[in-house]
């Protein structure tokens, strides 16, 4: 059997914390070590992965966020993933459709994440560290994370791992409960500052794939007639409004069924304009990006950024 070392960041003690650390130690075929970070302040949660791996003793490292609930077959699933697939480098999960969070846009968030997983299940270009497993020798090879990208920190490292000719599994089945809490606000900085840009930035450098997950031509268009519908209220327009609403409709069917499955009608209710707001960052996230690679080019000829600690962005 292969041995599994968990490894999970954690920031001043969180206080999902306990709750998925026990997640882990009660699951089937539990991992043989497990590994709690304490990431002192300015240590970026990467920083404290790498710690993690350098001590970690298994042939597979599982990374875990410290505010995820892993369910009982997780590490399971992990362990026969890479026994069926001895060819493979990493996999990784997804959220489940049960989500914690206590309130509408917490689970509006939550079930997003997990529609978007298993919407791309299957071969992967990126890395998941919520919950993602890799083989220790190969991220040793890739050096780690790499600690001067910005927030995505595992997708840039997923795609080191691709174009060092590794396999990536995207398997939903290995799942987790997410206990975080959402707010609109946290919602959108994280859309725009946190993911957008970041991501977008990878694209511009050449180092992510443009069509992966939430960049994918379904999102694209998805985009397209959240502008439109934002587009047509602000003129008043109901026939182009309503022609949009339907494009989403259309492009959006199986993520709004999986709202109204799991929520009712007030979470669909609640849903829609959520995810066109959630559309719109993307919008957003587009000139800042594009301003940011501008601006480095001419200042450092295309350099990549100087390390960045993980802090809220000022406005």
């Amino acid at each position: 059997m292969r041995t599994l070392s968990v490894i999970i960041p954690a920031t001043d003690q969180p206080t999902s914390l306990e709750r998925a650390v026990r997640a882990v130690e009660r699951a089937n075929f539990p991992p043989e070590q497990v590994i709690v970070v304490d990431r002192p302040a300015g240590i970026v949660s990467s920083a404290a992965r790498n710690i993690g791996a350098r001590k970690a003793e298994g042939e597979i490292l599982v990374f875990v966020d410290a505010d995820v609930e892993v369910h009982p077959n997780a590490f399971e699933r992990i362990r026969a993933a890479f026994d069926e697939h001895p060819e493979l480098s990493a996999v990784f999960g997804a959220y489940d459709d049960e989500p914690d969070g206590g309130s509408l846009v917490s689970d509006f968030r939550n079930l997003l994440h997990h529609h978007v997983h298993h919407e791309g299940v299957g071969p992967a270009s990126t890395f998941w560290t919520g919950l993602g497993a890799i083989r220790r020798n190969a991220f040793l090879e890739l050096g780690g994370f790499d600690e001067t990208v910005s927030w995505i920190r595992d997708i840039e490292l997923g795609m080191r791992l691709r174009g060092n000719g590794g396999s990536i599994l995207l398997d939903p089945s290995i799942q987790g409960k997410h206990l975080k809490r959402w707010t609109v606000a946290s919602m959108v900085e994280t859309d725009i500052f946190r993911r957008g840009v970041p991501w977008l930035r990878l694209v511009l450098e050449g180092r992510a794939d443009p069509t992966s997950l939430n960049l994918s031509w379904r999102h694209r268009i998805g985009t397209g007639a959240s502008v439109l519908l934002v587009a047509a209220i602000a003129r008043r327009n109901l026939r182009l409004a309503t022609t949009a609403l339907a494009g989403l409709a259309v492009v959006d069917a199986r993520f709004y069924a999986l709202l109204l499955r799991r929520g009712g009608p007030r979470m669909l209710a609640a849903g829609v304009p959520l995810h066109v707001l959630h559309r719109l960052t993307a919008v957003a996230a587009v000139p800042i990006a594009l301003a940011e690679h501008v601006l480095e080019d001419r200042a450092g000829g295309g350099a990549r950024r100087a390390a960045r600690p993980e802090q809220r962005p000022r406005r």
